[in-house]
This record gives structure tokens, C-alpha cells and sequence, in this order.
């Protein structure tokens, strides 16, 4: 018996730990015993045969809002996603004058696990799907169709151009929201413009005295704002890189600021929300220079504000807990509507799905001018409402708890779900421009990828040998971008890749900032070597 195991017998499935006596108890037993492959892996009482599936199966297509598309369809089983694809758009070119020929549609069934209903994505083909979750052949299968981005964006391998000026770490860098501008902010009291097609400095702007923690483009992309560590927001107009104002905004430094979303207050732009160690959060006025609302409430410094399409703001604190304020239209201005309370430890990031349709605001991948702010405002409130087809606006959280709770703040307080997994704090949330997925980076060196509605867990994109501080995403939802201690950004393509499909390597120092142009020509990255470096197809 030992000869044939060693060369190699086909029935012959390994050696394992027997775990009983050895020794002077029981001599003939050396503590390993020879498997038989055959033996171990046949259930009792399983066929030879593998368990078929018929080959059609009954679906009922149904869209966001729940409308049926059409009756009851009798399809094989054997049915890809490109298969239902032309289905649906043979469907709707029925009912809908339009070129449906050249959109992509994912598909959502709902599944029971543990008791709990979960929209889980049709990803290969339908048999596999029915193995992987147990779905009755019997039973009507629900599916829900979602348009996705018509263009593509291509994946980013390259370094094009390696930007020094600064002369401490870079904390901050961000496009505007048509991709033409480029701003930085960082450890050397500067915030600089620079030219997206040049990649050369257009203004280095030397008012603040701290260091720049954060920033953000108005959604119009005519103004820019940037706060310090001494608590003072400035505002720059970045076509001469002069300052339009600048104020003590609050006694101590400030973490966070958000712009009011173009389709709401008229397209105005002209209202901001800042964040503060402070905590309180204030609401100001850009054009009238002036403070209209301080928000306190919370008891420890307020670590991320966000100002969400449906005129709720959103501020997560150290104190444990998120709270909900209204500005909308009606609403006693910064009422305080609900406290999120779940997690154990401080929150430190917040996340909305309706993020990139706000910071976008009017522009697209087309880079279509607009004539008057009036035709502005009109594209915006059309390209929200078009967003929000698909529900209601959601939040995830982020914490030092090692967990993420997805939230629906708009309706309850209750979280949607709380999700585990990661071993140590989560840094940033972000997610997907169409709403369908969100990833999480942690201190644990894994960017997590979940279900945009349901939370469900989907993939851990390993590959990091340092924590990782941000994610972006491409505007076509397809692409991932990480940036992490280890000095380098990782390309991942989303859903399918586990292992990423690019290092972007270069940088001499721990990367800091990222981001993505809403245009997907290019991806920017900021580090602690003190130079930005850009990154193309």
C-alpha cells in the first residue's frame, strides 16, 4: 500500500492528521491515515449523475418602481446576460420610441437569506444562478432590469505626467465636476490649480496659514472652497486663482464641507455646509458672506457632513452617532429630523448613493456647454430625477468599529443592515456613480465591495500591503481605484476582479489623495512625496 501511494495511485486522494494515540499506547499507529478521494467527497445515497435543471424556466422582467414590462416569458435556462440584454430592449422598443439598441441593463432577482429578502445580481448565466441559490424552477423568477452607462470608460495604466510644487504631503486632490479643472490642497498651507491638459501649475494660492484639510468644488464648478486647521474656509474663484472671501469659520480646525446640490435652492450654488472638531456644523452663504445656521447637537467633533439630493443633512460625529437635519424648501431651516445610532465607536465617513449625481451636478461624459444658468439648473434637476428611478436616497457609515451600517435616513432610523468584515477601521466609503455598489477601504490593507441596495457582501479586493486611505470610482461604475500606505494605487475592475488589473506604482511615499475625472479621461494621485502624478488609458 505504501509503494502505490507513492507512485502515485489515481484512487489515492492524499495523507491527513489521524488524531488518535501515538506512541508506546498504540505502536502501529504512526498519527496519519491515507483518504480515498472517492470515498471522502460522495454524499451517501448521491448519484453518479449530476442534478439537472430543466432547460426553460418562466421570468416576469419588472423595473425599479416595481411596473411589469411585459407577461410571463418562457426562456432557457442556459440564458446569459447578454441574452436577457436583448430581450429587455426588444421589449421596450415596443413600447418606447428611442434608441434602446445601445444601453446595458443589469438584473437583480430577490432572494430569502437568513430570513431577510436580498436583491442578489444576475452575473453569468441563469442555471448558474438557480445552483448557486437554491430557486425553485417551479416558481416565476422576478427579475428587476437596471439601465447602466451607456459609454465606457477605459481602464487607466499609464503615468503621464508626474507634478511637483508642493512642498509637504498632499492631502487633497480633486477635478471639477466637468473634468477640466484640477485643484490640490495639503500639508503646505497651499491650495494649487493646475491645467488638466498641460499638467502644469496655473495658481498656487498661499492665503491659508495651516495646514489645508479639506476641499470641494461648487457642483457648478465656478467656485472652489478649502478649509484649514486654524478653522478658516476660503473660497477661490479658480479661473485667476484670487480668493472671493475668506473667514474664521470655527474655533477649532475643520474636517469636512459639502456643497448645496445644483437642483436644489433654484441652481444657485451659492450655500455650503462645513464640519468641525468643534462640534457643531455651520451652513454658509458664499454669495452674502454670511453664516445662516450653526448646528450643535452633537457632543464630540463632527468628523464628515454631507448635504444629499433630498435637502437632508447628513453630519457623523465621535459621539457614536449620525444625525439628520432638514434644509429643504418649507422645513424650519436645520430642524433636526432623526439621530442614526448603531455603531460602537466613532463614525468617521459617510457615503450617499446619490454622491457622484450631486457633486456632477449639470455635466456629463458628453462635456455638453450650457448657454444660461437657467439650462444648467434645468439638466440637473432632470439628471437627479432620472437617478432617482431607482428608490430612495441611501447612506452608508463607516467607524472605527470595524463595521459599515446602510441606512435609508430619509424614511427611518433604523439601519438597513449592518455590515462586518473588516478587521480594522474603515477610512472611506464611496459609491458607485449609478448607485449599484459601494466599497469600503480599511486600515486592514482589503477594499471591500457590497451590494449598493441590499449590503449584501459581494468581494475583498486583496493585494495592498498597507492600509488603504481612499477609493474612487470611474463614471461608468466598471473601474476601481485605491490609494494606500504601500505607496501605490490599484486598478480593480468591479464586479468580477478579486486581484487588481493594474498597479499603478511610482510613487516614493505613502498616497494620500485620489481622484477620478467625472469625464474618465484620467485618474489623479496625491502623496506624502509631495508630487501628484496623473494616469491615463
Amino acid at each position: 500500500e505504501q509503494t502505490s501511494i507513492m507512485s502515485g495511485d489515481k484512487r489515492t486522494g492524499g495523507i491527513a492528521w489521524a488524531g488518535s494515540l501515538v506512541g508506546s499506547e498504540n505502536p502501529k499507529n504512526l498519527g496519519y491515515r491515507y483518504s480515498n478521494p472517492a470515498k471522502r467527497y460522495r454524499k451517501e445515497g448521491e448519484n453518479e449523475e449530476e442534478h439537472k435543471l430543466p432547460t426553460n424556466l418562466v421570468i416576469q422582467f419588472r423595473n425599479r418602481q416595481g411596473e411589469e414590462l411585459a407577461d410571463n416569458l418562457d426562456v432557457p435556462t442556459e440564458s446569459s446576460v447578454d441574452d436577457l440584454q436583448a430581450l429587455v430592449r426588444a421589449l421596450l422598443e415596443q413600447q418606447e420610441d428611442g434608441d434602446n439598441a445601445k444601453i446595458p441593463y443589469s438584473f437583480y432577482a430577490k432572494v430569502e437569506k437568513n430570513g431577510v429578502m436580498d436583491d442578489v445580481e444576475i452575473t453569468h448565466r441563469l442555471s448558474d444562478f438557480l445552483n448557486e441559490n437554491n430557486f425553485s424552477t417551479e416558481d416565476v423568477l422576478q427579475l428587476t432590469y437596471q439601465p447602466l452607462a451607456v459609454f465606457r470608460v477605459r481602464p487607466v495604466t499609464r503615468c503621464t505626467d508626474t507634478m511637483p510644487g508642493h512642498t509637504e504631503a498632499i492631502l487633497h486632490v480633486s477635478y471639477s465636476p466637468d473634468g477640466k479643472h484640477l485643484a490640490s490642497g495639503g500639508g503646505d498651507t497651499t491650495v494649487r490649480f493646475w491645467d488638466v491638459n498641460t499638467s502644469l501649475p496655473r495658481y498656487t494660492c498661499k492665503q491659508h496659514k495651516n495646514h489645508v484639510l479639506c476641499t470641494a468644488w461648487s457642483p457648478d464648478g465656478t467656485r472652489f472652497a478649502s478649509c484649514d486647521k486654524n478653522g478658516v474656509l476660503i473660497l477661490w474663484d479658480p479661473t485667476n486663482g484670487k480668493p472671493i472671501f475668506s473667514k474664521k469659520a470655527h474655533r477649532q480646525y475643520i474636517t469636512s464641507l459639502s456643497w448645496e446640490p445644483m437642483h436644489l435652492n433654484g441652481g444657485k450654488c451659492e450655500r455650503l455646509v462645513t464640519s468641525s472638531k468643534d462640534s457643531t456644523c455651520k451652513v454658509w452663504n458664499v454669495r452674502t458672506q454670511q453664516c445662516l445656521l450653526t448646528l450643535s447637537g452633537h457632543t464630540d467633533s463632527v468628523e464628515c457632513i454631507r448635504w444629499g439630493g433630498e435637502g437632508f443633512l447628513y453630519s457623523a460625529s465621535r459621539d457614536r452617532s449620525i444625525k439628520v437635519w432638514t434644509m429643504k424648501d418649507g422645513d424650519v431651516a436645520g430642524k433636526l429630523v432623526r439621530s442614526l445610532k448603531g455603531h460602537s465607536h466613532r463614525v468617521n465617513t459617510l457615503a450617499l448613493s446619490t454622491d457622484y449625481v450631486c457633486r456632477t451636478g449639470p455635466f456629463d461624459h458628453r462635456g455638453t456647454p450650457f448657454t444660461s444658468k437657467e439650462e444648467a439648473f434645468q439638466a440637473a434637476v432632470e439628471k437627479y430625477k432620472n437617478f432617482l428611478q431607482q428608490g430612495h436616497e441611501r447612506l452608508v457609515s463607516g467607524s472605527d468599529d470595524y463595521t459599515l451600517f446602510l441606512w435609508h435616513p430619509t424614511q427611518e432610523k433604523h439601519p438597513i443592515k449592518r455590515l462586518t468584515g473588516h478587521q480594522q477601521a474603515v477610512n472611506h466609503i464611496a459609491f458607485s456613480p449609478d448607485g449599484r455598489y459601494f466599497a469600503s477601504a480599511s486600515f486592514d490593507k482589503k477594499v471591500k465591495l457590497w451590494n449598493g441596495f441590499s449590503g449584501d457582501f459581494l468581494s475583498t479586493l486583496t493585494g495592498h500591503v498597507g492600509p488603504v486611505y481612499q477609493v474612487a470610482w470611474s463614471s461608468d461604475s466598471q473601474y476601481l481605484v485605491s490609494a494606500s500606505k504601500d505607496s501605490t494605487a490599484k486598478l480593480w475592475e468591479v464586479p468580477t476582479g478579486k486581484r487588481a488589473r493594474a498597479t499603478l506604482p511610482g510613487h516614493a511615499d505613502e498616497v494620500f489623495a485620489l481622484d477620478w475625472s467625472p469625464n474618465g479621461a484620467s485618474v489623479a494621485t496625491g502623496s506624502k512625496d509631495r508630487t501628484i502624478k496623473i494616469w491615463k488609458c
